[in-house]
């Protein structure tokens, strides 16, 4: 009798399943699309009745025996979803099992500081400004990540990525130096790395570049620039590294500000600053490692993008007083 009585429960459980699947759509041809979060722990009677409630599905029970009757009911992952009101039972189920949750994309530029990436996650929705900073130099974040530094700028690779909303700072963060080590590694392994620089020096240096020109072309002389001048014992002079120790930079760099004491300013000290001015890509990491064959110690903006490159203090001087001192 027991087995007849299973036997029935099954015939009407699967009746009622692929009848649901028609007819569970508070509206089949509708394009509206909704979000809906599973929290973490969330029974699958629960997550149903959450659907009802969105007018995802008309019918809680009947959503219930559709994942008891495909052996997903205790499959579905958490994460924020979004749904259109179209979706059949099926596809919704089908989309909380395979954990396809909503995802922002989002494009870090070479050369953005921690500061802009966090503005960027916040405009995006994906987190505050200052949580994510804080995480950046969490040591125990970085301890995890094998980061032998006090924050994380210069490790969070600029590239395109697919966050997931709700994600935290940390899942973010160990995303973005995850990209970092997977295309800088790969450098290190196929380039002669310069014995007179660590890693990290590396990236300190690959940080200033490309501050200093988004001209492709441009990275391995600005670079050779840097290596012969650390070479001679000569103070690398950047701009950037200037602004980046400035609290509140206006976007007007002075003469006072270039004389400003600050363990980034490079007018002031000796060699490299103590870390990374930004967040550097593949290229300005490649021309960091390989700087162009060149002997020239001085570059100048032109106000085109470009620059122009001198080996004497005498030819740099008459390119500033060309580009620079006649500018209105």
């Amino acid at each position: 009798m027991s087995f007849i009585r299973n036997g029935i429960f099954l015939l009407i459980l699967a009746g009622a399943t692929h009848i649901g699947i028609f007819f569970l759509n508070p509206d089949f041809s509708g394009t509206v699309q909704k979000e809906v979060r599973i929290v973490e722990g969330a029974s699958f009677k629960s997550v149903a009745d959450l659907l009802t409630e969105r007018q995802l599905i008309t019918n809680s029970i009947y959503f219930r025996l559709l994942g008891q009757w495909h052996g997903k009911d205790q499959k579905i992952k958490p994460g924020l979803y979004t749904f259109h009101a179209a979706m059949r039972p099926i596809d919704i189920l089908d989309l909380l099992v395979l954990g396809k949750i909503s995802q922002k994309e989002i494009t870090i530029r070479e050369g953005q500081s921690s500061r802009e990436i966090a503005k960027i996650l916040y405009q995006a929705g994906l987190g505050y400004e200052e949580d994510f900073l804080i995480a950046t130099r969490d040591p125990i974040l970085l301890h995890e990540l094998g980061i032998g530094a006090e924050s994380l700028e210069g490790y969070l690779f600029p590239d395109t990525y697919f966050i997931a909303e709700g994600a935290s700072s940390e899942d973010i963060i160990k995303q973005m130096v995850n990209r970092f080590k997977s295309r800088f590694n790969p450098l290190l392994e196929k380039t002669e790395v310069l014995s007179e620089l660590s890693q990290r020096e590396i990236v300190i240096l690959a940080s200033m570049i490309d501050k200093e020109t988004s001209e492709s072309s441009e990275r391995p002389i600005i670079s050779a620039v840097f290596h012969n001048r650390l070479r001679q014992g000569m103070r690398l002079q950047s701009d950037p590294t200037v602004i980046f120790g400035l609290p509140d930079f206006n976007g007007n760099l002075t003469r006072k500000d270039l004389v400003t004491p600050s363990s980034y300013n490079t007018y002031l000290i000796p060699g490299l600053p103590p870390g990374p001015i930004g967040n550097p890509g593949e290229a300005a990491l490649s021309a960091a490692m390989a700087p162009a064959d060149v002997e020239y110690l001085y570059f100048v903006s032109k106000n085109n993008g470009t620059h122009y490159f001198s080996k004497t203090l005498e030819e740099h001087n008459a390119a500033v007083n060309k580009y620079q001192r006649n500018l209105s």
